[in-house]
């Protein structure tokens, strides 16, 4: 089996500060691939890398055995979760809809077999009790159902997610994350999933790319949190407690206690 995703020797850096240097990666069809590490490490500049939006320092980048191109169909992505304005008039299905046919020039019209599919992917999300209501009028959680779904329309080989549960209660990263997964195991999909919080995913990670003060870490989730690699990573000592399932860090520098399920400010990445 071939990589759908390959660095190697990647480097990215933004003025003399290096994000992360000689990167070696390998991402497969269905892994379910997380990338954590604190604001300002790289995580959203990583999936730019991935979506033809930001160049490498130096090194490669391939995707799907070619080398990586902007709006390639073999990506799905999911934003950060923003409210949609009160009222936007553009109804649930509407906006599924961009996601099936939505890169084709001129007005959309709705053939019967678009329509089949907009009707699949409402379904499958949970979304077809609200598919003619304007998005603006839905909750933060029945938005982000729909931008799972428009991701998955074109079944995508690479499903990358930026920060998809950020301002999401419990109940709805949970029920995000399980779609999510579905995709990554039915369609054999590899997901990125970056996020500060890796217990609302952990039953579904296999790997984790955690990223910090410049350095880097690859590996499971039981090889890579753990105190002496975090410690390792932060020049600094810090605390991994497994509890009950959960994982909670204490002691980074740039907080007295992190916990990883904690909900963070919905603020965005500037890197």
């Amino acid at each position: 089996m071939n990589p759908v995703v390959s660095l190697r020797g990647a480097s990215l850096k933004f003025g003399k500060r290096a994000l992360w240097e000689g990167l070696d990666l390998d991402i497969m069809p269905g892994e379910f691939f997380a990338v954590l590490g604190p604001n300002g490490s790289g995580k959203t500049s990583f999936l730019k890398v991935l979506l033809g939006l930001q160049e490498l320092h130096s090194g490669t980048v391939r995707l799907g055995g070619h080398p990586v191109e902007r709006g390639s169909r073999l990506i799905g992505y999911i934003p950060q979760q923003k409210s949609f304005a009160q009222d936007t008039p553009i109804r649930a299905r509407d906006l599924v809809g961009l996601g099936v046919d939505g890169h084709r020039w001129g007005m959309r019209v709705g053939t019967a077999a678009a329509n089949r599919r907009i009707d699949r992917l409402l379904e499958l999300v949970g979304a077809s009790d609200y598919a003619k209501v304007p998005v603006g009028q839905l909750s933060g959680g029945e938005q982000q159902r729909l931008r799972v779904a428009q991701a998955l329309a074109a079944a995508p080989e690479v499903l990358l997610c930026d920060e998809p549960l950020l301002s999401l209660d419990l109940h709805h990263q949970q029920a995000v994350s399980a779609l999510i997964n579905k995709q990554c195991h039915d369609q054999n999909s590899a997901v990125v999933f970056v996020t500060h919080e890796i217990n609302p995913i952990m039953d579904y990670v296999d790997r984790v790319l955690y990223l910090a003060g410049g350095r880097f870490r690859v590996g499971t989730p039981q090889e890579v949190m753990t105190t002496e690699v975090l410690s390792e990573l932060y020049n600094s000592h810090v605390e991994v407690i497994h509890a009950n399932g959960r994982i909670v860090v204490v002691g980074l520098p740039d907080a007295t206690t992190h916990h990883h399920d904690d909900a963070h400010a919905a603020t965005g990445e500037s890197v």
